[in-house]
């Protein structure tokens, strides 16, 4: 069973000449990072708050776990669902601990849980709970506000969560950062997440599938690799830049071109990397070392070794996709 679904969704504000949202139609798995992308005003957030009934639908129906969200009371629904904006949307006279605490106060459950569950979140997103926990959003940087929403977002352990452009306003270092640790958290939590970006590069670098929306419609939904291989139209294919080499290095992993070793036949070289990084990560520490070959590791264990003939392969195999 899927733990999203869209049947023929549509709607129209009234007084707007066209639908936000035109019969979109799709299942998302249980576990997936889904991106929504596309320009501005194509429908992203639109779909997004549907999910979790901020709007609701003009006509179709969305399932939640195979059950339509409709028959499922609205704050009830926004209980079992997380929800990140790009504004971290944290309540400024609140405690980091008290706004991470919400969700579960409003579930009942004891003092000892919650104050337990917010330390371990805290840690979770790399902030030491007795650093950050009695701070205000005011004392925190823009990167760490977002972190603590993320992190109230996850305090009632929602199998679901939404995700509007969390990113959108945080200097480039830190957004690279903060997308570093969502594909660690969701390594280890595997939710089910729609995550909104008009940003192409992010798109590519988070999801497990993309959803491409153009005028409300959903154009393409597939994995990134097919999107900037086999894109279904003109609009896909310049959204996306399918012409970027480099890019489609982007998607593909170390793991998927290396020559795996034994544990005891280590290579030599000094330069590592790790298995699930992209061969654009390893192709950049190449040329910037000059190095002949990169140790491919998982966690501290060799387990294979890449070569600048083994990116050339790959990228020949991606283009002739």
């Amino acid at each position: 069973m899927s733990a999203i679904g869209f049947e023929n969704v549509f709607l129209k504000f009234p007084g707007a000449p066209h639908p936000a949202v035109n019969g979109c139609t799709c299942e998302i798995e249980s576990g997936q990072l889904i991106v929504i992308l596309g320009p501005s005003g194509c429908g992203k957030t639109t779909l997004l708050k549907m999910v979790n009934r901020l709007y609701e639908p003009t006509s179709g129906t969305i399932y939640l776990n195979g059950k339509d969200i409709r028959k499922i009371k609205a704050t009830d629904l926004r209980r079992q669902i997380g929800y990140v904006i790009q504004q971290s949307g944290l309540f400024p006279h609140m405690t980091v601990a008290e706004n991470i605490a919400v969700v579960p106060k409003l579930l009942n459950w004891s003092r000892i849980k919650y104050q337990s569950r917010t330390d371990e979140l805290l840690s979770l997103v790399q902030l030491p709970p007795q650093e950050y926990r009695d701070r205000y959003p005011s004392q925190l940087s823009g990167g760490q506000q977002q972190r603590v929403g993320i992190a109230r977002a996850l305090a009632g352990d929602p199998a679901v969560m939404l995700m509007d452009e969390p990113f959108g306003a945080i200097d480039a270092i830190t957004r690279e950062a903060l997308q570093d640790e969502i594909l660690q958290l969701q390594r280890q939590l595997k939710k089910t997440i729609l995550f909104v970006s008009h940003d192409v590069e992010e798109a590519l670098r988070l999801a497990d599938k993309i959803m491409i929306l153009q005028k409300g419609q959903i154009v393409q939904f597939d994995t990134p690799f097919n999107i900037l291989t086999k894109p279904a139209n003109a609009f896909v294919h310049n959204l996306v830049g399918a012409d970027d080499m480099v890019r489609q290095l982007s998607l593909l992993r170390v793991e998927t071109a290396m020559t795996a070793v034994l544990a005891n036949n280590i290579p030599t070289s000094a330069h590592t990397i790790a298995r699930h990084d992209s061969l654009r990560q390893a192709l950049s520490i190449l040329l910037r070392t000059g190095a002949q070959k990169l140790t491919v590791l998982d966690a501290e264990k060799v387990v294979g070794v890449l070569t600048l003939e083994h990116i050339r392969d790959a990228a020949k195999m991606g283009a002739s996709v």
